[in-house]
């Protein structure tokens, strides 16, 4: 059995630390050029849509003590093979977030010695990295713990110190409220970017088995974690449009802003601040990713040997290794790209299925509810379900048929472990 180690405050920076990535370096010029101030309003909005989905996620997730998430989730409410594909794209979107994270993470040490980016040093930095953090999450679910704390309040802290300064330095001449509101497809593409920076909370499910009470601290911190994003993302907006003229057209908004009122050392701060924020979500994502062929194994539909843990650590090894291989392997040939693309629609289709999950697993409760029980679920069930429907009706097609054929390698896997499995038996 897993340890419960991960405490109520754990979880919060654990979902901080998955929701808070790479993307907050560069959102705030992408949504001022779609929607100007009204980028303000637009990141509200999207925290309202994001909540319903929170909160559908809280109820459903306090239902389960196991390892599994999403995956557990639709098993339990769908069965088998609808579990299967959500199972195998949050470990595909894993491994490609992993390596396309790491590639940046070498990029920005880029800036303070260009040798970095060269391909010998390339190399040595993503096999080094991956190490370490391979070697803490080896040791106990414990340990990457208290390295996601870490990560998470030193990656907070550099822009922390962005948000208070700054607001010393805002033109009240940037903030043009009086403007006139953007064209309506431009406010909609600017949520639709928006909500992806709010995702990440439904991957961190997946590590229930290792979370004390999940019952009670699953909803406790998705609701903290999501309000504490909100609040900082939009103090975050409202200073970049403050104090950077040239927001719109920035490729590095938070970088530059800072670089205008608190000079180079300003720069380097927010670029090591991205840096520990990367690692923080590779932290993150290592030990969510581990976990995913665990809980997959333990249903039986990945072999015996990933759900092996290690006696004295409790950690699923096998799981946790092979992970590291592929991903290292991935971040070393760029295969991630290719993966990368299904990353949107696998998320909307985890939001549709756990929102109608929910009204299935309703309907099949008996006596009084042993869970976190929402008022008005399924008004806000079925608006998850509307706002998912929404957002695949916006997506790429391209999108849809890199979902289709990622889905139908991994059921040519899965039937060809299930027939050697079978095979294996009745011999």
């Amino acid at each position: 059995m897993l340890k419960r180690e991960i405490s109520r405050w754990d979880l919060v920076l654990l979902l901080i630390n998955s929701t808070i990535g790479a993307g907050i370096f560069g959102l705030p010029s992408q949504i001022y050029n779609l929607s100007g101030f009204y980028s303000l309003p637009a990141l509200f909005l999207c925290a309202l849509i994001v909540l319903v989905l929170v909160l559908v996620f809280a109820e459903v997730a306090s239902r389960f003590t196991k390892t599994g998430g999403p995956y557990l989730y639709i098993l339990t409410a769908f069965g088998k093979i609808p579990a299967f594909i959500i199972g195998w794209l949050i470990l595909i979107t894993r491994v490609s977030t992993y390596a396309a994270l790491i590639n940046l993470m070498v990029t920005y040490l880029g800036y303070f010695n260009e040798v970095l980016v060269s391909p010998p040093f390339k190399l040595s930095l993503i096999i080094g990295i991956t190490s370490i953090f391979t070697w803490v999450n080896y040791l106990g679910v414990r340990n990457s713990t208290l390295l996601s704390n870490f990560l998470a309040i030193a990656k907070i802290l550099p822009l922390l110190v962005f948000i208070v300064i700054g607001f010393f330095f805002i033109n009240p001449e940037l903030i043009e409220i009086s403007q006139s509101p953007p064209p309506l497809p431009d406010f909609a593409a600017s949520v639709l970017i928006l909500i992806f920076a709010f995702t990440g909370f439904e991957a961190v499910l997946v590590g229930t088995g290792e979370i004390i009470e999940p019952r009670r601290n699953i909803p406790f911190a998705l609701i903290v974690s999501l309000s504490f994003v909100a609040v900082f993302y939009a103090l975050i907006q409202y200073v970049s449009i403050g104090t950077l003229p040239g927001l719109a057209s920035s490729e590095k908004p938070i970088t530059e802003a800072a670089y205008l009122f608190m000079g180079p050392v300003g720069a380097t701060l927010i670029t090591l601040g991205a840096v520990v924020s990367i690692g923080g979500t590779l932290n993150a994502v290592m030990l969510i990713g581990s976990r995913v062929p665990y809980a997959l194994s333990e249903e039986k539909q990945f072999p015996k040997f990933f759900s092996y843990l290690h006696p004295k650590n409790r950690t699923p090894v096998y799981s946790l290794f092979i992970f590291t291989a592929v991903t290292v392997l991935a971040s070393l040939t760029g295969s991630f790209i290719y993966a990368v693309s299904i990353s949107v629609i696998s998320k909307i289709l985890i939001f549709l299925l756990v929102c109608a999950a929910m009204i299935k697993l309703r309907k099949k409760d008996t006596g009084t509810p042993q869970y976190f029980k929402l008022k008005y679920g399924y008004f806000f069930a079925v608006t998850g379900i509307l706002a998912s429907i929404a957002l695949l009706l916006s997506s790429d097609i391209s999108e849809f048929l890199d979902v289709i054929i990622t889905v139908t390698a991994g059921l040519i896997l899965f039937g060809l472990y299930k027939y050697f499995s079978a095979k294996k038996q009745a011999t």
